[in-house]
């Protein structure tokens, strides 16, 4: 059976997408918007010692496997195929066609992926040291190219898009000061911003709330851009951003913490510390805003440690519903004052990066080499679908730490009402 024939069988031949392989099959018409070339028996091997996704990605990002035509409508139109689709007999006809050869090759990851033995040496997931490679595995990897993907506000969070033609800077600018009116910054405040990235909420508090800002990254390459943004923007005296764990900030006492983007990679069993630890660092009446993304419900997995996501994009990265969060934080003492899932609008960023990185593909690709690029190119693209179908949210979670007498010190209405 040659390779096109087992790709027809698992596709059906309704799915307009050409095949083509190194063993010369081809199938699918020859006039259709997308194509798959498998260019190597390399290929066959990923796929052969890890079905599913995460053979086809290491197949991808090594480039061994070529894709023609949009990633984002390849994988839309993919989503609900898998070898599954085969029965008993013809999975048996597949293997005897590719013959033993692919089953024992012997073909390293691509060195993009984080080895799963690496991480277990730096100790038990979510220590310290642990958390601090695993950042640094995604976000140390280039400045530059973060800029030609993330764009001027350097914001690597889901945007609020304030209406359907709103550019990427503008939906960012609007996230930002939709966290600063949920908070309800003033000037003179003290904000707390945990896993703070390049500073994008530090500096907006900072610039146009009067508030001072602290932000700790374990990205010592955010750290140092965001510094030199502060100083350019002549905001040192009320924005700081320092490159430490959040757990070793030793000042309490803020008026409102937030976190965005953070919750991601603290893990499951450590929320209760986590929640515990920001709780304890605001005052009386201070306010958390938790922004992050989340399973659609609790029945999920939280941590899939064979997938694409946390071998490639987030190592020990963990997913929890929207509710196991809430249920953490009101039980650590915080009351919710809002919740909303703008989980289209992280459909919507996700596009933005999209485009950005395909007009910047050949300046991306000189300086983080093609097996980045491609990573990248096939987690957002993922990602996308992945939002538009509701297999992840994202939430913003607001919670008050009340007075002894239980007052929140919640207007009854906001001033500014909260999309």
């Amino acid at each position: 059976m040659a390779l096109a024939s087992i790709f027809e069988k698992i596709v059906g031949r309704d799915a307009n997408i050409a095949f083509t392989a190194y063993d010369g099959s081809k199938a699918g018409p020859d006039g259709a918007d997308l194509g798959i070339e498998v260019k190597s028996p390399i290929a066959v091997a990923y796929l052969a010692h890890a079905p599913g996704e995460l053979g086809l990605a290491r197949a991808y990002v090594s480039g061994h496997l070529d894709v023609q035509g949009d990633l984002y409508t390849l994988l839309d139109r993919m989503w609900n195929i898998t070898t599954n689709d085969l029965t008993t007999s013809e999975k048996v006809a597949a293997v005897r066609a590719l013959g033993v050869k692919p089953l024992l090759m012997r073909v390293p990851p691509p060195p993009q992926e984080m080895r799963q033995s690496a991480l277990a040496r730096l100790g038990s997931r979510h220590a310290k040291q642990r958390d601090a490679e695993a950042i640094h595995h995604h976000y140390d990897v280039s400045n530059r190219f973060y800029r030609w993907v993330l764009g001027p506000s350097m914001a690597y969070t889901c945007a609020c898009y304030p209406g359907e033609d709103a550019t990427l800077e503008e939906a960012q600018f609007a996230k930002f000061d939709l966290v600063a009116r949920k908070l309800g910054l003033e000037p003179g405040m003290r904000l707390l911003d945990v896993g703070c990235g390049w500073g994008g909420m530090v500096m907006h508090a900072a610039q146009h709330y009067g508030v001072k800002a602290l932000g700790v990254t374990l990205s010592r390459q955010q750290a140092e851009w965001a510094q030199k943004a502060i100083a350019d923007a002549g905001l040192q005296d009320l924005a700081e951003v320092r490159f430490m764990d959040y757990r070793d900030v030793q000042e309490s006492g803020f008026d409102a913490v937030s976190s965005i983007g953070l919750t991601e990679h603290i893990g499951k069993d450590n929320l209760p510390s986590y929640f515990e630890f920001l709780y304890g660092k605001l005052k009386t009446g201070g306010r958390l805003l938790n922004h992050c993304i989340t399973r659609p419900t609790g029945k999920e997995k939280t941590f899939n440690k064979g997938g694409f996501i946390n071998r490639y994009v987030f190592p020990d990265g963990e997913l929890e519903s929207v509710g196991y969060l809430i249920r953490q934080m009101e039980d650590l003492g915080f009351e919710i004052r809002h919740e909303e899932n703008l989980r289209e609008h992280y459909a919507r960023t996700l596009r933005h990066w999209c485009d950005n990185l395909d007009a910047n593909w050949d300046d991306a690709v000189q300086e983080v080499g093609m097996g980045t690029a491609r990573v990248w190119a096939l987690y957002m693209a993922g990602c996308i679908v992945g939002f538009e179908r509701n297999k992840v949210q994202l939430h913003q979670v607001l919670g008050v730490k009340l007075d002894q007498n239980g007052r929140s010190g919640v207007p009854l209405r906001p001033s500014i009402d909260w999309p």
